[in-house]
């Protein structure tokens, strides 16, 4: 869209993408809730079925509603064009399994969600994929990574759970040195609002849509964007065979989602500020990871690469699992839940539910402890998600076991 190269962020969560001309003038975007779609003549089907002619055939294969929801994601991240599925790992299957074939090498970071770690180190193996899981914040370690073979570099940063910055402009140089390596990110934890990783070298950027984008706990989906070949390499292959494709009506909740999520992320952010000092000051807690403190590892990329630290915080429980348990068990108002972008503030034990799937050594080198809690703080008041806590923190320490952990 021409007139979306000047438009800020904060539009085009609201005006970007043209996948659509109602002929009734609806001001939101229809919602075709339809499997297929009529052909005015079989000479019309076979050209469509044929690639001569644009037009859209059966939902698995395109969708305008679908379509919006792919431009208005594109545009934000500043990409060509955008794919939209069924689930976040349906985005990453996606995404990688597109250009990789039995033989090839993929360099991975060793912290990332749990059923990526799994794909690529179950699966991706069966088929014959090799895949390195490595620390990339250690540039000479990335570099001697690479291989002949090497066709993908995928990777988070923030990571999940505890939130380790990577260097996006490194890590795109040391892959542009090499010949048909595409660097895949995953950018759920910043949205395009906060971080655009095609502006450092990312080929492809994946986002699970279920969080910040729908930001209402009400869908399961993934988004890709790239290159427009890139795009519709993984339409006509690893979408459309493996049929991991958003439904319209997902994809019109997003759509609807998008229309807040500069004033959400705005909101969660300067919540997570408030939350972040709390917990930092806490007796029950040993560390806090979040990146806008100045002792972060990685400060310096907010404000360059990114734009704001975000809105998701982990944390090390004086007392390990049990003490972790306890907190979490105690809460009245945050909820354990496993998912993070929603309105409410969202609490979870990654070394139990969602980092589950690695084994206890890959989480040893992810630095995924027992004790680590991370916490998605939402839209609430951030006193009531304060106090929640700190009720919370006093019931442990009130626990003679606890108590003695936390001196």
């Amino acid at each position: 869209m021409a007139k979306g190269k000047t438009m800020r962020p904060e539009t085009l969560v609201i005006h970007g993408g043209t996948a659509f001309n109602d002929p009734h003038g609806s001001l939101t975007t229809p919602l075709y809730q339809t499997s297929t779609f009529v052909f005015p003549d079989a000479e019309t089907g076979g050209r469509r079925f044929a690639g001569e002619e644009s037009g859209y055939i059966y939902s698995r294969l395109g969708n305008p509603t679908v379509a919006q929801l792919e431009q208005r994601v594109a545009a934000l991240e500043a990409m060509e064009a955008g794919a939209a599925c069924a689930t976040g790992m349906g985005a990453v299957a996606a995404a990688t399994m597109a250009f990789l074939k039995a033989g090839d090498h993929v360099i991975a970071s060793d912290c990332i969600y749990g059923c990526s770690f799994a794909l690529f180190s179950h699966l991706f193996e069966r088929f014959g994929v090799h895949v390195d899981f490595i620390d990339m914040t250690d540039e000479t370690a990335l570099a001697n990574a690479f291989r002949e073979n090497t066709r993908v570099v995928f990777l988070e940063t923030p990571a999940n759970p505890h939130l380790r910055l990577l260097d996006l402009a490194m890590v795109g140089e040391h892959c542009a040195r090499h010949n048909d390596v595409r660097l895949i990110v995953d950018n759920t934890f910043m949205t395009p609002l906060l971080q655009k990783p095609g502006a450092f070298g990312a080929h492809l950027v994946v986002h699970s849509a279920t969080k910040y984008l729908n930001g209402h706990g009400d869908v399961v989906a993934g988004i890709i964007t790239g290159s427009a070949e890139d795009i519709h390499t993984i339409k006509m292959t690893t979408l459309k065979d493996m049929g991991a494709t958003m439904s319209p009506h997902d994809a019109w909740l997003i759509i609807r989602g998008l229309k807040t999520l500069a004033v959400r992320m705005e909101k969660h952010c300067a919540n997570t500020e408030r939350v972040a000092e709390f917990l930092q000051s806490h007796s029950c807690v040993s560390k806090v990871y979040y990146p806008g403190f100045a002792d972060h590892p990685q400060h310096h990329l907010v404000g360059t690469q990114m734009a704001h630290p975000g809105a998701v915080i982990a944390f090390e429980m004086l007392g390990g699992y049990s003490a972790a348990v306890q907190l979490l068990n105690q809460l009245e108002m945050i909820r354990v839940a496993v998912s993070l972008g929603d309105a409410e503030t969202l609490i979870q034990h990654p070394a139990s539910m969602t980092h589950s799937p690695l084994t206890p050594e890959a989480r040893a080198r992810a630095g995924i402890t027992d004790g680590l809690v991370r916490i998605s703080v939402g839209l609430e008041h951030v006193d009531d998600i304060i106090g929640d806590l700190q009720q919370s923190f006093e019931r442990v320490l009130s626990n003679p076991r606890a108590r003695l952990s936390a001196v």
